[in-house]
């Protein structure tokens, strides 16, 4: 489809976006649908990011995405957020309307719908979360608030992190959350139904790195990693091995995605052909 003076733009902000998979998932999805946009990264430094909102403001964009590290800071630049984003406290997507600026986070719910597609149930499991960064703090309020019972587990130096996490869940769900420093998993990880890797460790160049030893994972049923480069992480691969149900943090990057997508757009998105273009990235890299 040819660029022109009607097209609508949406775009991505982040520091670095040169790997980005989203603008081939977008204008794919565009493109499938017909629909007369263009998906476009900028590159924005930490201390442009006030005025790259209000040139997007000012421009007319349609929405964007925001990526590490803008997801936090771009809160008060907004004019109104999304009570889901504004509990976890940070925002990937923004929709315009009419000048007006919007954040959601589609990180959580894409997570959750990336368990939903492969027909992993939450309610009442046991899940542990492996990191207390951004992401562990979206995934871990919609695991609690779909009612799983959560332990989360980080270093010993940033372990008031999963503090944090588990002091807001308990303030804004009444749940508990068990915390526990690394050194935890050298006891194993029995009675647990999902193990989610919320840390970025095992992406891409350091993938022979993984946090669970390979002999307390036959006894996990299920195994889902954030990490969507490479396809499949050295802990997946272990974890397939060993028996588990694996799922992909490419699952949770095209669901969140397409959920991006709906709220600019008003339509569904092609979820698979969003999947199958970001795969194909990925495994061009990888090559």
């Amino acid at each position: 489809m040819d660029i022109n003076g009607k097209t609508r733009v949406c775009a991505l902000i982040g520091d670095p976006v040169e790997h980005t998979m989203s603008p081939a998932m977008h204008n794919a999805a565009f493109k499938k649908l017909g629909l007369d946009y263009v998906y476009v990264p900028f590159s924005v430094k930490s201390e442009n990011l006030p005025k790259a909102v209000d040139g997007l403001r000012a421009l007319n964009v349609s929405g964007f995405n925001v990526t590490i590290p803008h997801k936090v800071s771009v809160l008060p630049l907004l004019d109104g957020v999304d009570p889901l984003a504004g509990k976890i406290g940070a925002v990937n997507t923004v929709v315009n309307t009419g000048g007006k600026l919007r954040g959601f986070n589609t990180d959580a719910e894409g997570f959750y719908r990336a368990l939903m597609g492969n027909d992993l149930a939450t309610k009442g499991k046991n899940i542990v979360i492996l990191g207390a960064g951004g992401a562990s703090r979206a995934i871990s309020y919609i695991l609690a608030e779909k009612g799983a019972h959560l332990t989360i587990i980080n270093r010993k130096e940033e372990l008031s992190w999963a503090d944090n996490i588990a002091a807001f869940i308990k303030k804004d769900l009444g749940k508990a959350v068990a915390v526990f420093e690394l050194s935890y998993l050298a006891g194993g990880l029995s009675n647990t139904d999902i193990l989610v890797n919320a840390t970025s460790v095992g992406m891409y160049p350091g993938v022979d790195n993984s946090l669970v030893p390979v002999k307390f994972l036959s006894k996990i049923p299920a195994v889902v990693d954030i990490v969507y480069n490479p396809l499949e992480t050295r802990l997946l691969r272990e974890a397939r091995s060993a028996g588990a149900r694996t799922v992909s943090g490419i699952d949770m990057l095209t669901w969140q995605g397409a959920l991006a997508f709906e709220k600019w757009t008003g339509q569904k998105a092609p979820l698979e052909l969003m999947r199958q273009e970001a795969v194909k990235m990925l495994e061009q890299h990888e090559k």
